[in-house]
C-alpha cells in the first residue's frame, strides 16, 4: 500500500473520478521520470504516520491548515470503485501554502513533538536514529515536491494505492 501524490496544472485538473483514476495508471518508467523532476511523490505504507508528524502532534495538532494538508488534506472525490478510498484534490493555492509551511518547518521540532507517539511503532529507542532519519528524508522529499509544485503554480492530486 502506498500514497501517491502528483502535481497537476490547474488548467488540466478535472473533478472526475474516471479522469483521476486514469491519471494514476501510468507505467513505472513514466512515473520515475516525473519523480526525478519533483512532479510526483510516494509515501509507502507509513503515510498515516507522516500525517501525524505534520498534523497530529501537539502543539501542532490541526484539523485544518497547511500541516493537515501535507499528506491527507484535500477535497475528496469518490473513487469509481466504492471499495477504494477517495482521491484527494489540493488546489494550487493550498499547495503553495503547504510548500511555505514545509519550507519554514523545523523537522527536528516536528520529530520531538511526535517522537513519543511514533517511535514505539518503529522499534523504540534503539531504532530512534534510523527512524528520525527516515522521517527527515521523507520531509526533504515532500518539501522538494511541494516547493516545485508551488513554483509551477500546480495543484496536487492524491491517491491511496494498494
Amino acid at each position: 500500500m502506498y500514497f501517491h501524490l502528483r502535481a497537476v496544472p490547474p488548467s488540466a485538473l478535472r473533478n472526475s473520478a474516471n479522469w483521476l483514476q486514469r491519471l494514476f495508471e501510468d507505467d513505472w518508467t513514466t512515473v520515475r521520470r516525473r519523480i526525478d523532476r519533483h512532479r510526483e511523490e510516494f509515501l509507502y505504507r507509513h503515510h498515516p504516520d507522516h500525517d501525524l508528524l505534520y498534523a497530529g502532534s501537539p502543539p501542532h495538532h490541526s484539523d485544518d491548515g497547511p500541516g493537515a494538508d501535507v499528506v491527507l488534506g484535500g477535497s475528496p472525490v469518490p473513487h469509481p470503485d466504492p471499495g477504494h478510498p477517495p482521491f484527494l484534490l489540493l488546489p494550487a493555492a493550498r499547495a503553495a501554502q503547504v510548500a511555505a509551511f514545509l519550507t519554514a518547518t523545523d523537522i527536528a521540532e516536528l520529530w520531538q513533538n511526535s517522537r513519543d507517539t511514533l517511535l514505539p511503532r518503529y522499534g523504540g529507542p534503539p531504532a530512534e536514529e534510523q527512524t528520525r532519519t527516515l522521517f527527515a528524508s521523507v520531509h526533504r522529499d515532500l518539501t522538494a515536491f511541494y516547493a516545485r509544485t508551488a513554483e509551477y503554480g500546480d495543484a496536487v492530486v492524491k491517491c491511496l494505492l494498494t
